[in-house]
C-alpha cells in the first residue's frame, strides 16, 4: 500500500473517530436535559473517574499510551460537560483569580458567570440560576475569607467540590507606562498586603479595590496612564495591558482555596474531604470531648478555625474539615453524636480533595 493510500485511510479513520465523537456529545446532551429535569447537578466526578479509568484499561489492551488517550479524553469529557450546560458564577470581573479557579475545577469550556459580590454568587446558585458557584475561602499565607464563611453558615447549598489556584501576581499598566512612572497602584487588599515586599521599594499610593481583574479594567477604561494594578498575567492578556513585573509576591507559597457550591454535595470517591460548622455547649471540656469523637474513630482533622456567632458577644461557631465522606460509618457515627451533644453541627458537604497543581 502506498502513502496516499495509507493517508486516505487515516482520513477514513478520522472521519469515524469525529462521528462517533459527535454520536456522544448527543448522548451527553440528552444527559444534560435529564438532569435538569430531575434537579441534578451536572458535574459527576466519581462517574468521570470511572470513565478515564475504562478508557486508560481499553488503551493498555489496545497497546496505546494510557497518558495519551486519558488527555484526549479529558477534552472530549470537558466538551460534553459544555454541552450539558454547565455554567459556574464566580466574584469579580472576567480575569480575576476566582474566575481561573472555574476553568481550573471545570474545564476551559465552562460557562462562567462573573459577580460583583460573594453574596450574588450565592443567590444566584440558591435560586437555579446557574447550577455552581465557585468562591474563594482560605490563602495560605492570609487566612480566612471570614465573609464566606459567614455566608456559608446561612445559606442552604453544599460544597460539592474544592480547588486551589497557585496566586501568581503581576503588575499590569498602560503600555506606555513604566515602574518610573507609577504613582497609584490598585487591587484587592489581599494582592497588596501579599506584595507589601516588592511594593514598598516603590513609594506609590496605595489604593483598595473589591477585585484584582477589576482594578485592571478599571486602569483601562479611565486612561490611568500613571496608575497600575495588581493581578494576573491572564487579567492583563485579557485587557491589552501591559506586565511590568511579575511574580511580584512576597511568598512564592501562595495558594487561594475555593469551594464549589452546588445544591448538592458529591458523591464518595474513597478519596474525600468533609466541612462542617459546629457550635458546643459553655461548659469546661466541651471542645475537648467534641474533638475526642474524631480522635477515637481515627479521622483526622485537617482545618479548624473559629468565628463569632453574630449572636451574643464572645460566643463561637467552629469551622472545621476532616478527612473522609460523611456517608462513611465513623463520620456517620461522630457527626451523630455531635448532634445530640452540640448546640447545633450542620454538614456543609462532602467532596474530592484537591489535587494541587503547582
Amino acid at each position: 500500500m502506498n502513502l496516499e493510500d495509507l493517508r486516505k485511510n487515516i482520513d477514513d479513520v478520522d472521519s469515524r473517530i469525529v462521528g462517533l465523537i459527535g454520536e456522544r456529545v448527543k448522548i451527553a446532551e440528552e444527559i444534560g436535559k435529564g438532569k435538569k429535569t430531575q434537579n441534578k447537578v451536572v458535574e459527576d466526578k466519581e462517574r468521570e473517574n470511572r470513565v478515564l479509568a475504562n478508557v486508560r484499561r481499553i488503551a493498555s489492551e489496545k497497546g496505546v499510551r494510557q497518558d495519551d488517550i486519558e488527555d484526549i479524553y479529558r477534552r472530549i469529557i470537558t466538551a460534553c460537560k459544555n454541552i450539558q450546560g454547565i455554567e459556574a458564577a464566580f466574584q469579580g470581573e472576567v480575569g480575576a483569580y476566582s474566575e481561573e479557579a472555574v476553568f481550573q475545577f471545570f474545564g476551559a469550556s465552562v460557562g462562567s458567570r462573573p459577580c460583583e459580590s460573594l453574596e450574588e454568587v450565592f443567590k444566584i446558585v440558591e435560586e437555579a440560576k446557574v447550577q455552581f458557584g465557585v468562591v474563594p475561602v482560605e490563602n495560605s499565607l492570609e487566612g480566612i475569607i471570614s465573609r464566606v464563611y459567614d455566608l456559608l453558615l446561612d445559606s442552604s447549598l453544599r460544597v460539592c467540590g474544592e480547588t486551589e489556584v497557585r496566586v501568581i501576581h503581576c503588575l499590569i499598566a498602560s503600555h506606555g507606562a513604566g515602574l518610573d512612572t507609577i504613582r497609584k497602584i490598585y487591587s484587592h487588599p489581599q494582592a497588596l498586603a501579599q506584595c507589601r515586599s516588592f511594593l514598598k521599594h516603590l513609594g506609590c499610593e496605595l489604593v483598595p479595590t473589591y477585585d484584582t481583574a477589576g482594578s485592571v479594567k478599571m486602569i483601562k477604561e479611565k486612561g490611568l496612564s500613571d496608575s497600575a494594578a495588581i493581578a494576573s498575567a491572564r487579567a492583563a492578556e485579557i485587557y491589552g495591558m501591559k506586565v511590568l513585573a511579575q511574580e511580584i509576591e512576597d511568598n512564592p507559597n501562595n495558594f487561594t482555596r475555593f469551594f464549589v457550591l452546588a445544591k448538592e454535595d458529591a458523591p464518595p470517591t474513597g478519596d474525600d474531604k468533609t466541612s462542617i460548622i459546629f457550635s458546643t455547649k459553655n461548659r469546661p471540656g466541651a471542645l475537648y470531648a467534641f474533638l475526642g469523637e474524631f480522635s477515637r474513630r481515627d479521622i483526622n482533622l485537617t482545618k479548624l478555625e473559629s468565628r463569632p456567632t453574630r449572636l451574643k458577644p464572645w460566643q463561637y461557631n467552629f469551622y472545621l474539615d476532616f478527612d473522609g465522606h460523611r456517608t462513611d460509618k465513623s463520620a456517620q457515627e461522630a457527626l451523630e453524636w455531635l448532634d445530640q451533644t452540640s448546640n447545633f453541627v450542620k454538614v456543609l458537604g462532602s467532596y474530592p480533595r484537591a489535587k494541587r497543581r503547582l
